[in-house]
């Protein structure tokens, strides 16, 4: 398989964790069930291609996501294998869901805007925080490690800009609730290099340390590589990815696919930069699921090499 010419450059981290959320960011928007068997199989390939974090699904009412109701179903089909995967959990309720089948790992979701805590939570900005207080608490007390999402860190689809202090206020507030890492999302895509750069430089300010942080990145409008390299540039060591580019969110429509993680290993090769995953053996798992999908990946390195 063609690979890129190794060139590194300075002043960049030696090694990076891709943290795949293809098979639970990636399929939530999809409105075609896809069966719990092609999913479990989709996360073993995965896992099977090198990617060391695997975010599997989340335990949401199925009212809200219709695609994500099997999750107990598919967390018991991936056996102890499924334990040590990452699951989203909204509440209390989705909590007890993931401690019964004997998850290690959880992530909340919460939002730096008022108007997407509103509609993705039913929440106040401020109300958030009370809801996950609980969850965090109960998940710390139970052993397990817990992620925190943040929602529109760059633009929001009903508010416009979205300040950064005001961002770096949440994400602490989210973080601080017991939180390992927390993931800045540009969730419909519109942020470039120098605002990454600006809202790294305030959280580190805020006293938050790069290793803290990830970044989850959306191509709406072609920057998310771009902003990788804006992150990598500032020490960012995590970045979220979906395997061939799929995904967006249920409750903001403008919010199109997530880079894409072979899009993504690409470019760290490039660099030198390690990060573990097998390049053919994640195209031939987008490929895959594209077929399964019925329709092509949108991940550019998918589309060249799979036919290639």
């Amino acid at each position: 398989m063609r690979t890129p010419t190794v060139v590194p450059a300075a002043g960049l981290p030696e090694r990076v964790t891709i943290y795949e959320v293809g098979p639970r960011d990636g399929l939530q928007n999809e409105k075609a069930l896809v069966p719990t068997e092609v999913k479990a199989a989709f996360i073993e390939r995965l896992l099977d291609a090198g990617l060391p974090i695997v975010e599997a699904t989340s335990f949401v009412h199925p009212t809200w996501v219709p695609q994500l109701a099997d999750a107990a179903d598919l967390m018991t089909r991936l056996g102890a294998r499924g334990q040590d995967l990452p699951v989203l959990v909204p509440n209390d309720r989705g909590l007890d869901r993931a401690l019964e089948l004997g998850c290690k790992h959880i992530a909340i979701f919460g939002s730096a805007t008022e108007t997407f805590a509103q509609k993705n939570l039913n929440r106040s900005l401020d109300e958030q925080f009370a809801m996950f207080e609980p969850t965090v608490t109960r998940a710390r007390a139970a052993g397990l490690d817990v992620r925190a999402y943040v929602s529109m860190c760059f633009g929001d689809p009903w508010e416009g800009g979205v300040p950064v202090e005001q961002v770096v206020s949440v994400g602490k507030r989210l973080f601080d609730l017991g939180a390992s890492q927390l993931s800045l999302g540009d969730t419909i895509g519109v942020g470039t290099a120098g605002h990454v750069t600006a809202l790294l430089e305030a959280f580190v300010a805020a006293g938050m340390a790069t290793d803290q942080l990830a970044m989850h990145f959306h191509d709406t409008y072609g920057q998310a590589l771009t902003n990788t390299y804006a992150a990598l540039q500032a020490g960012i060591t995590t970045f979220d990815a979906s395997a061939g580019g799929l995904g967006g969110c249920p409750y903001a429509k403008s919010a199109t696919g997530n880079l894409a993680t072979e899009d993504l290993v690409w470019m760290l090769t490039g660099l030198g930069i390690e990060h573990g995953v097998d390049l053919e053996k994640v195209v031939a798992t987008s490929a895959w699921m594209a077929g399964q999908l019925g329709r092509p990946s949108p991940s550019a390195v998918v589309r060249a090499l799979a036919t290639a």
